[in-house]
């Protein structure tokens, strides 16, 4: 995953609404309308947000009889965290690498 990859992620997640949806659906596959009744908004606008969601990889729909459910993709989720690992530590290194020099003058 590279970094253009994870602003799409980023810009997904950081919409409170979108957020609370991935969550809400971490406790289990919803459709649109029973995520709708769980939030302050429209099953319109949750299907907008659950759109968005899916277009990033954060979710699948899956269909179950008539019944459109969306479930979360954790393979996704993991390798955005895997990513934020690799930079915090590539952070952490040049910190300890500044704090060495600084301390060495």
């Amino acid at each position: 995953m590279t970094t253009t990859t994870l602003v799409p992620v980023f810009a997904a997640l950081g919409d409170e609404t979108r957020w609370s949806i991935l969550v809400a659906l971490g406790e289990g596959d919803a459709s649109a309308s029973a995520l709708a009744g769980r939030f302050p908004v429209t099953r319109q606008a949750i299907a907008k947000h659950l759109a968005v969601l899916e277009e990033v990889g954060l979710v699948e729909s899956v269909r179950v009889g008539r019944e459109l459910r969306y479930r979360v993709l954790g393979a996704q989720l993991s390798e955005t965290a895997q990513r934020l690992d690799r930079i915090g530590a590539e952070w952490d290194r040049r910190l300890a690498a500044i704090k060495r020099i600084a301390e060495g003058l």
